[in-house]
């Protein structure tokens, strides 16, 4: 094995980029990058996110060891790099993804096949150069699994109700599901693409629809990026509103998510109960800031809505009911021995196997990663509030649901301390026109949303890539369904409740 070696004391070979922010980015050549590579075997170097540009690939990478965080670039020779999916695992869909985008193939990595593109596009690697025209839909093979009494069971990428599409191909021997593979990429909307030389303000809006269920997340990170880019300080006030409207967002989902998991599992009564508190979320939040999922709240500077004093104590009120309400159902479901035996030991996912993938949010804590974005790297004003993270090590569907309650009562005391702490003042700043490259890190209601950004001296956006954490969530639900049976799917997908459109770009 190996000694420890820092990240950055690795990278402080290449060449540092000037002018990333607030962390450094650093570019590889062919041997550095294949030394990197090389390294990660014996690193403990979380990968966060990777994405592509015309020519040159970028990895984020966060040292657990110390907490450093750096950008690793490696511009492509003939549109090659070697891939980092036989060190991360966590990679290999991204740089398929890249491969359909930009063209890019990544080198060493086994699977090959396209991710995003279904052969619709009517041109292949829309964002490279050179493009090339493609001559109609192609077909997807699907892994196999072989052996006696095997079937297939085809789901999707059309479902029932109010679900984005997405295909699963499950192998079962009768009702136990040997495999399961997924195929995503139906809700890709060129994102990327789509934000290209729009102004920041422009690009806001796209970016905070990316996942419409993580708008406030994804536009902090967004605006993260573009305030350590351009050097802008924000108003205290505005920080502690901007945490505000995330932990009333994070309420909101974990509540209708617990439901959805009772209601999977025909427990119908929770849902109900549970969906009447969200909406008392969601009613707070257009009263209070003029929008039920508060798109387009926050902006780059500071955010769009001050809390006036009536919303303020109309908010208290909510809060408190909420709060004595959501004790009360978790009191039900924990005293429901029939929903308690559908959801603990259903759906395990390994702690190795998500420290293997780097996977967060409450996917991670129930398997015993506790890593948040708000600890570590940590941004304002969350340093000078008090909170823990909770963590079990089970990664069941149970545990996931435990994790979800708790984070809604850690959610509640933090809105307690930001109402008695807000500050007083502006609520935004102007921004000054002019080029940069930042990133943003915050953390969703999913885990960890990352936001690179790279602007013009026009101030029109160059780059703009957004991460979803479900791209490393989503390889995991794969893993919790074997073994279980069939029937007990939507159970384990709701627990995990990945994003299909904030995954598919």
């Amino acid at each position: 094995m190996l000694g420890h070696v820092s990240l950055l004391d690795f990278l402080s070979v290449g060449r540092q980029v000037a002018g990333h922010k607030p962390w450094p980015r650093f570019q590889l050549d062919l041997p550095g990058w294949r030394a990197f590579e090389d390294r990660l075997s014996a690193a403990d170097w979380v990968l966060m996110a990777e994405w592509a540009e015309p020519g040159e690939v970028h990895a984020l990478f966060r040292d657990d060891e110390n907490g450093d965080i750096a950008v690793v670039s490696h511009p492509c020779v003939n549109q090659r790099f070697v891939g980092l999916g036989k060190r991360r695992p966590g990679a290999i869909r991204m740089e398929r993804a890249i491969h359909d985008l930009y063209g890019l193939a990544p080198q060493g990595l086994a699977d090959q096949r396209a991710w995003l593109d279904h052969g619709r596009w009517q041109v292949k690697h829309p964002l490279g150069s050179p493009r090339t025209y493609e001559d109609g839909p192609h077909r997807y093979r699907f892994r196999e699994a072989l052996g006696d009494g095997l079937h297939q069971i085809p789901v999707g990428p059309v479902h029932a109700g109010i679900i984005e599409p997405g295909h699963f191909r499950f192998h079962a021997q009768g009702e136990t599901v040997v495999r399961l593979e997924e195929r995503l990429g139906y809700v890709h909307k060129g994102v990327e693409g789509v934000v290209q030389g729009k102004s920041l303000a422009e690009a806001m809006r796209v970016v905070g629809r990316v996942s419409g269920d993580s708008t406030v997340a994804y536009a902090l990170a967004t605006a993260h990026a573009a305030e350590a880019a351009l050097a802008v300080e924000v108003p205290p006030r505005a920080r502690y509103l901007r945490a505000l409207m995330a932990e009333l967002e994070r309420i909101a989902n974990h509540l209708g998510d617990i439901g959805a998991i009772c209601n999977d599992a025909a427990f119908v009564i929770m849902l109900s109960h549970l969906s009447v508190l969200r909406e008392k979320v969601l009613r707070a939040n257009a009263t209070c800031f003029g929008h039920r999922l508060l798109m387009d709240r926050i902006v780059p500077g500071g955010v769009a809505a001050d809390l006036e004093p009536p919303c303020r104590a109309a908010l208290g009120k909510m809060l408190h009911e909420v709060g004595k309400d959501f004790r009360r159902a978790m009191a039900l479901y924990e005293e429901t021995p029939s929903l308690l035996d559908r959801t603990t030991g259903t759906g395990i996912v390994t702690g190795a196997l998500v420290h293997r993938f780097g996977a967060g949010g409450f996917v991670g804590r129930a398997s015993s990663r506790g890593h948040d974005a708000r600890k570590t790297p940590g941004y304002p004003p969350y340093d000078d509030l008090d909170f823990t993270i909770p963590v079990r090590a089970e990664g069941d569907v149970h545990s996931r649901v435990l994790i979800r309650a708790e984070e809604v009562r850690e959610s509640l005391r933090l809105i307690e301390q930001i109402l008695t702490h807000m500050p007083t003042g502006a609520i935004a700043v102007e921004v000054p026109v002019g080029a940069g490259e930042g990133i943003g890190i915050v953390e969703g209601f999913r885990g960890e949303i990352v936001v690179s950004l790279k602007l013009s001296e026009a101030g029109k956006v160059v780059r703009l890539h957004p991460h979803d954490p479900s791209w490393f969530q989503w390889p995991l639900l794969e893993a919790a369904i074997e073994g279980n049976i069939v029937a007990d799917f939507p159970i384990i997908n709701k627990s995990f409740n990945c994003s299909y459109s904030g995954h598919d770009l």
